[in-house]
């Protein structure tokens, strides 16, 4: 897959996933801005491993609506346009019906949907009128297993993948008319600095035996994905959730 000349603004994109994302992109001859909310250092080290030219970090929280906008405006006037939104910045608060307080299972609920839904749609709105000026577009979206089979102990965080999930479809039949395409990519467990408790843990076993390759993804074999959405001739896929889960949950 080739993308050279093309500007990618890769949220989350200074470790696990992102960071994955933003190699492959700068690897296969994109312009990357990697956006970040707060970890610089992290941010540094990706941008500094990016080959090529032209890439750019950027400390944007996807949860403040008018830091989205300043931020895609930033990103379209020093790369000169974005041609490819990856929505993949995220977080999971574990929150529990039956042992938190009523006050923390709300917070959970606002946090939770601030960053993973109404981030994404903002960032999806502000790109969309970027890419309608230049003629058109990609959006992927990073979403998760969780949306389907659930998320018993995060139930927020499932239910904000899923909205993503419908939210990306929605916006594949709204956007396609402007030439913009879209689709999701749903990762179940991946490789990164934000699993590595639970996969290291006595439940690491239980975890990888989800899948018959009895592993997790690596964030790579999730960038590959996102790659393939993005890529041309992909695009009478728009409106497609790949499932990057090694066969560990089917819907």
């Amino acid at each position: 897959m080739n993308f050279d000349g093309q500007n990618v603004l890769v949220t989350g994109g200074s470790r696990g996933i992102g960071r994955a994302v933003s190699l492959a992109f700068a690897g296969a001859g994109a312009r990357v801005a990697v956006a970040y909310r707060a970890n610089h250092a992290a941010a540094q080290a990706t941008l500094a491993r990016l080959p090529g030219d032209g890439h750019m970090r950027l400390a944007m929280d996807v949860a403040e609506p008018a830091a989205v906008e300043a931020g895609v405006e930033e990103v379209a006037a020093r790369l000169g346009g974005i041609d490819i939104l990856v929505n993949n910045a995220g977080i999971g608060i574990y929150h529990r019906i039956a042992e938190d307080s009523y006050a923390d299972w709300q917070q959970a609920w606002r946090d939770t949907l601030a960053t993973n839904l109404l981030g994404p749609a903002n960032l999806c709105f502000c790109a969309a009128r970027a890419m309608i000026a230049r003629g058109g577009g990609r959006i992927v979206n990073i979403t998760s297993r969780g949306a389907f089979r659930g998320e018993p102990i995060k139930p927020a965080y499932g239910a904000s993948k899923a909205a993503l999930n419908s939210l990306s479809q929605s916006l594949a039949a709204a956007l396609a008319p402007h030439n913009i395409f879209v689709g999701a990519v749903a990762p179940g467990f991946v490789n990164t600095d934000l699993t590595a408790d639970r996969l290291n843990s006595p439940e690491g076993a239980e975890i990888r035996a989800q899948s018959p390759f009895n592993r997790v993804a690596e964030p790579e074999e999730v960038a590959h994905a996102v790659l393939f959405l993005a890529s041309k001739g992909a695009e009478f896929s728009t409106g497609t959730i790949i499932d990057v889960n090694g066969a560990s949950h089917f819907r």
